[in-house]
């Protein structure tokens, strides 16, 4: 049993069945909260916890697929050429819409945390939930805040905006695929961005944009809201 807890196969498996049972789950169910990265972790989660299943044995597997974060990323990249007339033709929109996206979230975490009487440490932990890993990361370091604080954040939030995109358009009467793509991507990154890819091209080719812009502008920006 050991031998197999060991293996990076563990990891991986895991990985895999969870999040495979998580999509039949929400094909089943066909609702935005059966959503397959909830279902996905709930079930690593449990399944670690009932078997008292070392997270370390875990990880031997899961760092492989972590390694391939960065090159889907850059795959984005595709989606974003086949759409570039649709880019250039809104560059202006999506240029200030990302600003807005980006002071907005970095307003309402400053807010926050002066309401919540939270110290720095968190203000700084918090302050790039919204951009993608690396550079939240490295935002973190910078301002001396708390990496794990950071990562989990920014998941949530981009489990947040991967559950939500489907829906607050059409509370809000969201019709446009460039506004409803932008949104995605420069409030919930990479997570949110897989759901827009889903819902449409343009969604997806915005909201890839969108990353990469929102990163820049929350760098830029970061340092007044500290």
């Amino acid at each position: 049993m050991l031998e197999i807890l060991s293996s990076p196969l563990f990891g991986i498996s895991l990985s895999i069945v969870a999040f495979r049972i998580g999509m039949w789950v929400n094909r089943k169910l066909k609702t935005p909260l059966a959503n397959p990265l909830i279902i996905a972790m709930l079930l690593v989660v449990g399944t670690l916890a009932v078997f008292d299943i070392p997270v370390e044995a875990y990880e031997e597997g899961s760092s492989f697929i972590l390694m391939f974060l960065s090159p889907v990323t850059a795959v984005l990249a595709l989606t974003i050429y086949r759409q570039r007339k649709t880019l250039m033709s809104n560059f202006f929109p999506v240029l200030l819409g990302t600003l807005a996206g980006s002071l907005a979230a970095l307003a309402t975490i400053r807010g926050s945390c002066y309401l919540l009487g939270l110290d720095r440490t968190i203000l700084a932990s918090l302050l790039s939930k919204s951009v993608t890993t690396p550079v939240a990361i490295a935002l973190t370091e910078q301002f001396g805040g708390i990496p794990a604080l950071t990562i989990a954040s920014t998941i949530i939030t981009g489990l947040a905006g991967n559950l939500l995109a489907p829906v607050l358009p059409k509370l809000f009467h969201i019709k446009d695929p460039v506004a409803h793509g932008v949104g995605i991507g420069s409030c919930s990154h990479a997570l949110g961005t897989s759901k827009a890819l889903e819902i449409g091209e343009i969604e997806g080719a915005m909201s890839s944009i969108s990353i990469s812009l929102s990163a820049i502008w929350t760098v830029l920006l970061a340092p007044l809201f500290f």
